[in-house]
């Protein structure tokens, strides 16, 4: 199974003015690099998670279908299902119809359940799944938590800024950080 974005989001959970509101910052000289700290932990907050802050599309590619028939999609939430593609084993695209699919994209994972899709020919990745995943369009849909998580992250590698690299990103976690996030995260035994 792999899962990647197909596009990346239109905007940031955390605006560069709330962001710079946050940090007590007037001017514009580290606007850049506040802007790639809002980035870093929007990104961290979704590995942590599971969870997409900012809707956008994603791509998931499966080998066969599982046994029960239900797709289980690692990162949420699933807002929609836009396509699903079979390759046969000369790699010959076939659209599977979503005429009668079911979507659970709340769930954690998100399960989507297809009528009769073909089987793939093709040994590896021969079925691709394209579905839009996020809270919403903008930072006033994702929760209040999740960006009151973001900025104390971006305060935190703010204040190391100069001795820690952006590449070196996340390298300081703020206290009550994980507090925060935990109810997002989805925890295995």
């Amino acid at each position: 199974m792999t899962l990647f974005p197909t596009a990346p989001p239109a905007a940031e959970a955390v605006t560069l003015v709330e962001a710079k509101a946050h940090l007590r910052v007037d001017g514009s000289d580290e606007d850049a690099l506040i802007a790639q700290l809002v980035t870093v932990a929007r990104e961290h907050i979704e590995r942590e998670t599971g969870r997409v802050l900012i809707a956008r599309p994603f791509r998931l590619c499966l080998d066969d279908w599982p046994g029960d028939g239900v797709i289980r999609i690692g990162c949420g939430p699933v807002r929609e299902v836009t396509n699903v593609t079979v390759y046969d084993g000369e790699g010959n695209a076939t659209a599977v119809s979503l005429a009668d699919h079911l979507l659970d994209g709340e769930a954690r994972p998100a399960r989507l359940w297809l009528r009769d899709p073909p089987a793939p020919g093709r040994v590896l990745n021969g079925i691709e799944i394209d579905f839009i995943a996020g809270f919403g369009a903008s930072g006033a849909d994702v929760p209040d938590t999740l960006k009151r998580a973001m900025l104390t992250h971006v305060a935190a590698m703010f204040s190391v800024r100069g001795a820690i690299p952006i590449e070196a990103q996340p390298a300081a976690m703020p206290p009550g950080y994980e507090r925060l996030i935990a109810p997002y995260c989805r925890r295995g035994l």
